[in-house]
């Protein structure tokens, strides 16, 4: 289900901002970048540098993501992307830039029953982090109805077939919204909470457990020594640091969307 999210998100991103899909795979997609996109993700400053101060002809780069090596069956040459990945964290940084929050009206023909209908939703992506001396990262899609309160988990996959766009349609009619986008972004971290409330936290009591038998192998090493040395505390310390259990609740992107 994670790597489907992630695959997900990458084809929302790039098709968003103008990087063609030049070939999509369950499991891996190929994409041809824009000049703006390699400059933000690919990590080639001085070549641009140097296409630019000899005005020599760009050539972005065409790149292939593997969302889900574990399931393919034939043998392709790309990057491997999971949650934690430095590419992935480098499209959540890019998205940032970007800007994190969009305003999209779907695009809708007119019906016999007259003027359609457009209904504010909102979308939230958010990004879980469990720390410990691992980490483990997840992604939430949630969407609620600002009409009637209703709230969708998966949303982006929801809105991925829609055929929307920045500007409202002249031939529907948007509803004002009764629930205000902060009350309902309210809403959404609260069930973004709950859902991290229900997760499965053995791993914390696991990174506790590997904290003590480290712990144990440190003051064995030193309990000989009767006036411990300052690297004692300091190791001591780190180990600390390094075990301490902490979640990190992100949100990568957002928009309000009026739909059918």
């Amino acid at each position: 289900m994670y790597p489907q999210q992630i695959h997900e998100y990458l084809i929302r991103f790039f098709k968003e901002n103008n990087c063609q899909i030049v070939k999509e795979h369950d499991h891996y997609i190929t994409v041809q970048l824009t000049i703006d996109m390699d400059k933000k993700i690919m990590n080639r400053p001085y070549y641009w540098q140097y296409i630019e101060n000899t005005d020599g002809v760009p050539s972005p780069a065409q790149i292939t993501l593997i969302t889900d090596q574990n399931k393919l069956t034939e043998d392709i040459k790309g990057e491997v992307l999971h949650f934690g990945s430095p590419r992935l964290n480098q499209i959540f940084q890019a998205t940032n830039d970007l800007g994190s929050f969009v305003h999209m009206y779907e695009r809708v023909a007119e019906n016999s029953n007259g003027q359609p209908i457009l209904t504010p939703w909102l979308g939230v992506n958010y990004k879980v982090s469990y720390f410990s001396d691992q980490t483990k990262e997840m992604l939430y899609s949630l969407g609620i109805n600002l009409m009637t309160g209703e709230m969708k988990h998966s949303f982006q996959e929801e809105i991925r077939e829609l055929d929307l766009d920045a500007n409202m349609p002249k031939n529907a009619f948007d509803l004002m919204y009764i629930i205000k986008p902060l009350r309902g972004l309210e809403r959404l971290d609260a069930a973004v909470e709950s859902l991290i409330q229900q997760d499965d936290h053995t791993w914390a009591d696991e990174a506790k457990s590997r904290w003590q038998k480290d712990r144990q192998v440190l003051e064995h090493f030193y309990e000989a020594m009767d006036n411990k040395p300052e690297c004692y505390e300091m190791e001591k310390k780190a180990m600390d640091e390094q075990y301490q259990t902490k979640i990190k609740l992100d949100i990568v992107n957002g928009g309000l969307f009026y739909i059918t």
